[in-house]
Parts: C-alpha cells; structure tokens; sequence
C-alpha cells in the first residue's frame, strides 16, 4: 500500500470523532471544558534526514514538525511525548531536543524508549489546547475566499541542498504558532504546508465539494524564483496555508497566493493548468 490506500484502510476501523474521519492532521477533545489538539509525527534515517546528520538537528526538528501542526489549529502547546530508539549519538539528541523544548516552552510528558536493530525512526505526540473555537479544519472555505500563505516556500530544500544562507530553514525550522494562534478567528481553514505548498492546497480543496482553489503563480513567495516550480513542491517549510475573507484585516504578514471559486474542471489550478491528481503534487510515501 502507498500512504493514501492506507489511510482509506484506516478509516474502515472504529474511529473516535475526534479523529474528523482522518481527514486532518490533527485529533480534537472536548475534555473538562477543553479543547485538546493532539498530533504525532515520526522521523526515519534516510527518509527524512541523512544518516550523517547532526542529531541536534534531527530532534529540533522533530519537534517543530509536531508543533507546527498545533500552529495550524491556533492551538498553544502543552507538552510531547517521544517515542526513542536507543543508539544514535543519544547525547547531541538530548541537546537539540532541550534546545528546541526550551525555544518553544513545552514540557516533556513521558514516552519509550527502545534499543533495535536498523535505521532508527523517532516519534513524538503533541498535545495543545485550542485558543480559539470553532477550531479551524481543512473544510470550511467558501466561494470567494482568499488564499493566503504566510512565508517564502523553498527555503528547506535550498538548505536541504547546503546552500548556507537556508541551512537553518531545513535543520531548524520554527512551527508558527503565535501565527496560528493569531490567525485562528479570522480562517475559514488553515493548515501547514510540510509536504508542498501544491499537495497540500489539493488536499485542503479535496476537504471540500464543489470548490476549486485556483492559485496565481506570480503571487506565490518563493526563495529562488528561478525555480519555483520546485519550490511549491519540495515541501518541509511548515508555514501556514489558509483561506478567509478577501476583505479581512490581517493580524500577521501574508502574501495572497489565489481565490477559492466554484468548482471547475477540477480540485485545483495554477493559473490556467488544472492540476486534477495529486501525483507529482508534492512529497508522498
């Protein structure tokens, strides 16, 4: 099975509403007049990052990973769990995960740790509590909607390539959560782009009926405009894509990147070209 024919197999089982049908990100709660954000994400040798990697940076960034996603429900952290196998240059993973706890103010929770044979894969819960209700969710856009981005996409893979001035971009990103918790009460829906502006927008347009996002290639923020078609794609720059009205006041800095309209020949477009797969969108497993 790919990533997709797995996912629809795990729908088929018993799913908590909280789940939103596995059609987010995230998990929602309602626990104690609380609204509880929980995400996992994991992070495997030679997958997502090379064997000779700096482990400082593996667990920094297994951590921003998770708590971008609670950025993209406006959600403040409460703390992780990890999930750890033993035998990976432990020590410079313990400091880079100190150093991304301390940046991001969140707690440890708990966790397990093992000792196994083969490339090692790290996993780690976040959980956040919604600053604001109704959470945004991938759906909710409506005709009209504005399209809104809020960094320069590419920055990750020019680092991924050592280009220097965006190593920090792929070894350290930071998740935008003052952002998303800004950015909360005025999105129709938002997410976090970590596998390509492109795959990522087909996937917030497939949460929808008869929506088409149509995106202007000229209006999107890349790092290095001579190859953006690679930039809206390579993915890993955990910023946030979101829709709300074209006339709302924005809290934070956003470039608009196009229009949500009624449905057309497709879930999505770059300019006149519908995009009516998501192969070749973007990064899938």
């Amino acid at each position: 099975m790919d990533e997709a024919a797995f996912i629809a197999a795990l729908r088929t089982l018993p799913l908590h509403a909280g789940a939103r049908g596995l059609h987010d990100d995230v998990a929602q709660l309602e626990v104690g007049g609380e609204t509880l954000i929980l995400t996992h994400d994991s992070m495997a040798a030679g997958t997502h990052f090379r064997a000779n990697a700096d482990m400082a940076d593996v667990a920094w960034k297994l951590v921003a990973s998770n708590l971008s996603d609670l950025a993209a429900k406006g959600a403040e952290p409460v703390g992780v769990l990890l999930s750890y196998t033993l035998g990976t240059d432990d020590a410079r993973f313990l400091k880079g995960l100190d150093e991304a706890l301390t940046k991001f103010a969140v707690p440890i929770l708990g966790g397990d740790t093992i000792a196994a044979d083969g490339p090692p894969t790290f996993g780690m819960t976040a959980i956040g509590r919604a600053t604001y209700t109704p959470v945004p969710h991938r759906a909710g856009a409506v005709v009209g909607d504005a399209i809104y981005v809020t960094g320069p996409l590419g920055r990750a893979m020019l680092g991924f390539e050592g280009q220097p001035d965006y190593l920090a971009a792929f070894n350290r990103p930071h998740p935008r959560l003052a952002e998303g918790r800004a950015l909360a009460p005025f999105t129709h829906t938002m997410m976090d782009i970590s596998d390509g502006l492109l795959l990522d927008c087909w996937r917030m347009a497939q949460a929808h009926n008869d929506l088409t996002f149509q995106l202007d290639r000229a209006t999107i923020p890349v790092a290095d405009p001579n190859r953006l078609d690679e930039c809206i794609r390579w993915g890993e720059d955990y910023e946030l894509l979101f829709t709300c009205a074209p006339t709302a006041s924005l809290p934070v800095p956003a470039t608009r990147i196009g229009t949500v309209i009624e449905a057309q020949h497709g879930l999505l477009q770059l300019d006149d070209a519908v995009l009516d797969s998501s192969i070749g969108l973007g990064y899938q497993h």
